[in-house]
């Protein structure tokens, strides 16, 4: 299901040759790093200072992704914890070669941990 069109991606790329595989889409792991990106951005966003992440669950690769495509990735708050912050990212597609709407790509819910200096868990904190 496409992010509602007032909603901002956390990040908005292009995808170049440098990232596909050898069937000519890009690679899955490309995306996850962006995931991951977007993610840790929704994070700081609700009050996280410092993240490490934790675990990246039911990822699921819904589309190929091509070189040339504008690829946005949104983040969405699923919980709050006292250290532990939850994030569901939704990648879209827009194939600027050909249908130009937007389509739900890949899907991932991760979990951060707030973290200080010394990489211990500390408390995330409420507005």
């Amino acid at each position: 299901m496409p992010i509602e069109e007032s909603r901002q991606p956390a990040i908005r790329v292009t995808l170049l040759p440098r990232d596909t595989n050898p069937h000519g889409t890009i690679f899955g792991g490309i995306i996850l790093a962006y995931i991951d990106q977007a993610g840790a951005i929704e994070a700081h966003v609700h009050g996280a200072t410092r993240v490490v992440t934790v675990a990246m669950d039911k990822v699921v690769f819904h589309r190929p992704v091509y070189v040339g495509d504008l690829v946005s990735f949104y983040g969405e708050l699923i919980r709050v914890g006292t250290t532990s912050i939850t994030v569901r990212v939704v990648v879209e597609a827009q194939r600027l070669q050909r249908d130009r709407s937007p389509r739900q790509v890949t899907e991932a819910v991760i979990t951060y941990v707030n973290v200080d200096e010394e990489g211990c868990p500390t408390p995330i904190p409420r507005p």
